[in-house]
């Protein structure tokens, strides 16, 4: 990719100093209630195995993981990408708000960051409590993992960008394991489908253009993202067509591997309510 082209207007007397602002965090969590690292560590101590799901390559599973569970994104064999959805069990249309956990934690997340849900409840649908990739940090070409920044491969992108039509992308994936777990046909559970964490994939931006790129994750065997149910919880995962998102996705080229969702039961006496949706009146001013 070439790199951006020069503007095409003479850069003003004082553009050095324009450039030279100081960045602002546009959302600073210090006022969010901080993790406690105490509990995490109690909570973890006495897990109990309830079930393990096999997501098959290049497909997707949703399952019903409850208030005070622990859910587990396992790689099982070798390096492989996974697209996470998140739904309130109880009302799906709340899922996970992507876009506002990125600017509330980051555009990477791991252990002690929460995954928060869609207006108007904005609220944590889980906490990450363990990450056993948290080792990666931000590499030398600004890749990190675990991202909350793609939106997910899908079959209308690939199909604008190549021609074809291919049905084994993470949003098909999605949709048909929605489908299934609710019960209702694909065409309704698709609206739900939403942007995804980007589980195991390592990203970033290009120091050159600023576009979103992929390498090899660094995921191996044994590796897991470990979650906290904040809410009784539909967790739906695709196993990416791309595999270690080392190449390509969206096509049948890339070496693909199973992803495992594991569930386990722990002490109720450590459980949390579940978190208040948002407290703001929904006036808008009126």
């Amino acid at each position: 990719m070439p790199p951006i082209p020069p503007p095409d207007q003479t850069a003003p007397p004082d553009a050095a100093r324009r450039r030279a602002a100081a960045p602002v965090i546009c959302y600073p969590p210090d006022t969010l209630p901080p993790v406690d690292r105490a509990w995490t560590a109690a909570i973890r101590r006495a897990l109990r195995p309830v079930r393990t799901t096999r997501v098959p390559p290049r497909d997707g599973r949703a399952v019903r993981v409850a208030r005070g569970q622990i859910v587990r994104i396992v790689c099982p064999e070798g390096p492989q990408v996974g697209d996470l959805n998140l739904w309130s069990a109880a009302d799906p249309s709340e899922r996970f708000y992507s876009g506002k956990t990125r600017a509330l934690h980051g555009a990477h997340v791991s252990a002690g960051d929460r995954l928060w849900s869609t207006f108007p409840h904005l609220r944590p649908l889980a906490t990450i409590t363990h990450d056993t990739l948290a080792w990666y940090g931000i590499d030398a070409d600004g890749g990190a993992v675990h991202d909350v920044i793609g939106t997910r491969c899908d079959p209308y992108t690939a199909r604008l960008l190549s021609g074809d039509s291919y049905h084994r992308c993470c949003h098909s994936n999605l949709t048909r394991a929605l489908a299934d777990a609710l019960d209702c046909s694909r065409a309704e559970a698709e609206p739900l489908v939403h942007d995804v964490l980007n589980v195991f994939m390592c990203t970033g931006f290009s120091a050159d253009t600023h576009q979103y790129f992929m390498k090899a994750s660094p995921v191996r065997a044994g590796d897991y993202l470990e979650l906290y149910a904040e809410v009784d919880l539909l967790v739906g995962l695709s196993a990416c067509p791309g595999g270690d998102c080392g190449a390509e996705h969206s096509s049948d080229a890339a070496p693909c591997h199973p992803l495992d969702i594991a569930v386990y039961d722990t002490d109720p006496a450590l459980h949390r309510p579940a978190p208040a949706p948002s407290a703001y009146d929904r006036s808008h001013g009126a």
